[in-house]
């Protein structure tokens, strides 16, 4: 928004009266703060307020280093966002004519970015349309990243910061969003890459029974969540200067180094900030599968990949590009190579997950999408889902990941997949289903003698 938009509703939850403004066919309440934190210091809810809060500006970013490569592939930028630590806000979009007492299905995204990208009000992830053609509500959160957020000793510095902000933000909708026309006994919260990780690793943490039914994690690069102590040692090392009082744009400056002391880790190292096991809230990393196996019945699961996830990297890596330069065998060794990483970082543990979770007698179901614009270098990679399901035509007009197609077939694409996601927010998605030449999915045999959940 380039001026303030003038308020328009007035609704009353238990936080205080919060005005919220029109924007074409959907209202929105945006930056609403959810809780509050000091530096290296946990969330704590935000006070209630008794005058009406103008809901009427962006979220702010959490203080990030930007990436040029995904503005180029995504379209990504952060220009309408300012950019605050004190950035644990939340963002609504509702339909125009809901009321109190709707009831309507609540979809929580949580973003990615590899924990240290992104924002819940970034542009190329915003929820109007699904909002517009579904019928629900979608609350955008945004919350601490990189060394704001995921990277912790237990001790000077704890760890999981981030996914503490997730879990105020998903007890703030419990108390709030009924009155906004929201169910709070029907919330699915949903996100992508590390916002699928990190709603993988809430579903394995005490204290959030109760605080969402249903989780769509999409792209979670669980392959690479076990081992990775060392990693953090070094980086915490690396980190050792960084306190309370170091300057803001100091710590985004370091940022970058602190990552490359995660370079000798190998994979690992796609995303070396993230949740880290045996702090709170998380089990140790030896306790997750029994702690995943406990909540397994409390959560329905919807869980997948893209087709070809790793294609996203390859223009990031300068040794596999003199490979592709190789006439045809080059193209097909970084297809193979591509194949690989998306099987290990990908593919292989989201399947896993989704079978412990039926085993341990939870409903999932598992997707693939094959989606890919045509003739485009990056086929179905990682992060094709967004475009599938945020954003218009204009977010997505330069971005280099859907060259090649039009605006007309995206869009015709999106409304299936927008469906799918929102049926299953509804509890209303079927055994199994495909969209031809876009999405398959299937709901996972439970193990013999475990029933499904009603």
């Amino acid at each position: 928004m380039n001026a303030e938009p003038t308020p328009a509703r007035l609704f009353e939850p238990p936080c205080g009266p919060v005005l919220s403004w029109q924007d074409g066919d959907v209202l929105r309440a945006t930056g609403i703060p959810y809780a509050t934190a000091g530096r290296f210091e946990p969330a704590r809810p935000a006070l209630d307020w008794d005058l009406p809060y103008h809901a009427t500006s962006w979220a702010p970013a959490c203080p990030q280093v930007p990436s040029d490569f995904l503005e180029k592939v995504c379209g990504a930028s952060l220009a309408r966002l300012t950019q605050d630590e004190n950035c644990l806000n939340l963002s609504l979009i509702l339909p125009p004519d809901v009321h109190p007492g709707d009831d309507l299905p609540v979809m929580v995204w949580i973003h990615g970015g590899s924990y240290t990208y992104f924002a819940g009000d970034v542009a190329m992830m915003d929820s109007a349309a699904l909002v517009r053609e579904q019928r629900v509500i979608v609350v955008s959160v945004t919350y601490r990243l990189g060394l704001f957020g995921y990277l912790g000793d237990g001790a000077d510095r704890p760890a999981n910061l981030g996914l503490l902000d997730q879990i105020e933000a998903l007890r703030w909708v419990q108390r709030n969003i009924a009155a906004f026309g929201g169910d709070p006994g029907n919330v699915t919260a949903f996100g992508q890459s590390a916002g699928g990780d990190a709603i993988a690793h809430l579903m394995a943490t005490d204290g959030v029974a109760g605080l969402f039914r249903r989780a769509i994690i999409q792209s979670a690069p669980l392959g690479i969540r076990r081992g990775r102590a060392a990693m953090t040692e070094a980086m915490l090392a690396e980190a050792a200067g960084i306190t309370a009082q170091t300057p803001t744009q100091q710590v985004v400056d370091a940022q970058l180094e602190i990552a490359k002391a995660a370079a000798p880790f190998g994979l690992l190292a796609a995303m070396p900030f993230g949740t880290q096991y045996g702090y709170h809230p998380l089990p140790s990393e030896d306790e997750i599968e029994a702690a995943w196996d406990a909540h397994a019945p409390d959560v329905e699961v919807l869980i997948g990949y893209t087709a070809q996830e790793a294609r996203l990297f390859i223009p990031r890596m300068p040794q596999l590009q003199r490979v592709a330069r190789v006439p045809i065998l080059g193209t097909l060794a970084c297809r193979a190579i591509a194949a690989v990483v998306t099987k290990r970082a990908y593919a292989r543990a989201c399947d896993e997950f989704a079978e412990r979770h039926a085993k341990a007698g939870g409903r999932a179901y598992r997707y693939v999408i094959s989606w890919a614009a045509p003739g485009n270098e990056f086929g179905a990679a990682h992060t094709i889902d967004l475009p599938l399901l945020f954003g218009d035509e204009t977010t997505w007009r330069e971005a280099e990941l859907v060259a090649g197609a039009t605006w007309s077939e995206i869009e015709a694409q999106s409304r299936r997949v927008r469906g799918v996601w929102a049926d299953f927010a509804r509890g209303q998605l079927p055994p199994e289903g495909e969209l031809a030449g876009v999405l398959r999915y299937h709901l996972v045999p439970p193990h013999e003698g475990v029933p499904p959940q009603d």
